[in-house]
């Protein structure tokens, strides 16, 4: 229609100038950056963010504008503006300190390797196929850091050649108890567990988890935390054994059910291309989830699924309560289910009704996103 045709013209304008507002609010973030490079400030400082959001949501419901449209974009802007600020950070040690990584070949090693060297490190990978130079290597290196397999995490540990009394000896390992005995066992000096809540995927860790988890003077490895901290990462410190229980819980058991459900669907011989065409916004999520894992190198998932004994025990008690309900939906007992149903509801209590709102956001975003 002809009527419409100026209405256009006058969304392009906007649209024209809302992409040169952008362009000059990314100049100024890529300026905060240099500046926080500069004092060696976190790329993520969670309250500023908070507080920019909040003032924007409040000015846009004055200007009647949904609060909810001008946070999406918010928070879309900010997190390019870390990808942005990213491009080099300040060295938290000496310019120039060395840094080895075990297994810096490997996915996620590779993306410590970028962020050390980014930073100002002289980094050094050591492989298996140039074990015999890590005697050399590991000299003068102000950090060790394991980024090899589960399965061999203690055995890299244990081959170590001995290291400097001032080197720092870290390891990225999904499980924490095992890894940091044996670095205790193997150096004297300084011994941290971390363990990155994220895969090698991601386009830069502003906002992602690293979990802490102590070992031996914690004074001589604060440069360390401190170089998480400007990476943007978000730290939370727990005891190996505390790590390892979590971890039972958000890791193992949760890759296990979606291994189970991707090979019920594969043995059901289920059509996802059907499934997809039915889904709604939250089952496509879920299914993406599930379908997410058999993306990913089946060692590593198996490593982890493996990676206590303890994990078995905890399958068989959700296998009983699996069988429970299962029992209950079979006798078509609706007041028994309920009552399950209530457990879970008291078990949750308000952090529901969080949930909700965060899930909410995050359907509306992929339905928006759907081809």
């Amino acid at each position: 229609m002809t009527a419409l045709l100026p209405l256009r013209q006058q969304i392009d304008v906007l649209d024209s100038q809302l992409v040169e507002l952008l362009a000059k609010r990314a100049a100024v973030t890529a300026e905060v950056g240099r500046v926080k490079q500069l004092y060696a400030l976190p790329l993520y400082v969670p309250e500023r963010e908070q507080s920019l959001i909040k003032a924007r949501r409040q000015q846009a419901e004055q200007a009647g504008v949904s609060a909810d449209l001008i946070e999406d974009v918010l928070r879309r802007v900010m997190r390019e503006s870390y990808q942005t600020q990213e491009a080099g950070f300040v060295c938290c040690r000496t310019q120039g300190d060395k840094v080895v990584v075990v297994g810096g070949a490997g996915a996620l090693g590779q993306r410590f390797v970028s962020l050390f060297q980014r930073s100002g490190y002289s980094v050094e990978v050591l492989e298996q196929d140039n074990w015999h130079q890590a005697k050399a290597m590991v000299q003068g290196a102000a950090l060790i850091l394991i980024a090899v397999p589960i399965a061999v995490t203690e055995q890299v540990i244990a081959q170590l050649p001995e290291l400097d009394a001032d080197t720092v000896l870290a390891d990225l390992t999904s499980t924490k108890t095992g890894p940091l005995t044996a670095m205790l066992a193997k150096h004297s000096g300084a011994v941290v567990g971390l363990h990155p809540m994220f895969g090698p995927d991601i386009s830069n860790i502003a906002k992602q988890v690293v979990v802490v988890s102590h070992g031996r003077n914690v004074e001589h490895y604060q440069w360390l935390i401190q170089q998480f901290k400007v990476w943007g990462a978000v730290l939370t410190e727990k005891s190996a054994q505390q790590h390892d229980e979590l971890m039972q819980l958000i890791q193992a058991m949760r890759h296990f059910s979606s291994l189970v459900y991707g090979v019920h669907l594969a043995e059901e011989r289920a059509d996802l291309q059907q499934l997809l065409e039915l889904s709604s916004p939250i089952y496509r999520l879920e299914l993406a989830m599930v379908g997410r894992l058999f993306a990913q190198n089946a060692e590593l998932y198996a490593d982890i699924m493996l990676s206590s004994s303890a994990v078995t025990g905890l399958l068989q008690r959700y296998q009983h309560r699996f069988n429970q309900l299962s029992h209950l939906l079979a006798a078509r007992d609706k007041a028994g289910l309920m009552a399950e149903f209530a457990k879970g509801q008291q078990f949750f209590g308000p952090l529901a009704d969080q949930f909700l709102q965060e899930s909410r956001r995050l359907l509306q975003k992929a339905s928006d996103e759907r081809s």
